[in-house]
């Protein structure tokens, strides 16, 4: 089954970022978007990941052509469907480390995965505030949140940035073995050749579009 398909998405602000892009992405799929700095990629995902209408081409998500939907219909796929961790982790300052998983696992009605905080080395800090975490914590507690939703989809945006090299190996292992387990699939856009090359798909964003490497 198809989840993603992106057809003759182009895109520019000031000025032209990236023009015909085409890719589709099946169930367990995992697809790596590399390139220069303000090539667009994080813009390409925003795009794919409903947040933001190209200049011109479509997106569907699970067959359903994103931008002519209602606004209710594209909030419900945001909130069930799929997942985004961004470079900056968006936790609520606020709460603990908990309370932020929580939130994400009540919008969908799923508990919270014991196994998977143990995966990510989170449980020891659960109950303390997210404003006392280290910056590599905070990652992996935003990573948990969005996996506790349970999407189909994962677009992750520098999800290693701020880890170690043992500790980003390990965590796009969780996110590989997650897409297998329920027939998702995963976009990553990196700076980071070592995780691209893990994907099954690794493009590399220019002007002139997506180029296979």
């Amino acid at each position: 089954m198809t989840l993603l398909e992106a057809k003759n998405i182009s895109h520019s602000f000031d000025y032209p970022l990236f023009k015909d892009i085409n890719f589709s992405l099946d169930e367990e799929d995992s697809m790596s978007i590399t390139g220069i700095s303000g090539s667009g990629k994080s813009t390409l995902m925003h795009i794919c990941s409903t947040l933001l209408k190209p200049d011109f081409g479509s997106v569907k998500l699970f067959e359903n052509d994103i931008y002519k939907l209602n606004e209710k219909k594209l909030v419900n796929i945001r909130r069930k469907d799929i997942g985004i961790i961004f470079q900056a982790h968006y936790l609520f300052r606020g709460f603990s480390a908990y309370e932020n998983i929580e939130l994400s696992a009540l919008m969908t009605n799923f508990g919270i995965d014991d196994e998977l905080l143990e995966k990510l080395n989170i449980k020891n800090i659960i109950n303390q505030k997210v404003g006392e975490l280290s910056g590599g914590q905070q990652q992996r507690v935003s990573i948990a949140r969005v996996l506790s939703k349970k999407p189909k989809i994962i677009f992750a945006d520098e999800p290693t940035g701020n880890l170690d090299p043992t500790t980003a190996d390990e965590v796009i292992n969780i996110l590989f073995d997650y897409i297998s387990k329920t027939k998702g699939a995963l976009l990553l856009v990196t700076h980071d050749d070592k995780l691209a090359n893990k994907c099954k798909y690794k493009k590399y964003l220019s002007i002139d579009g997506l180029i296979d490497r």
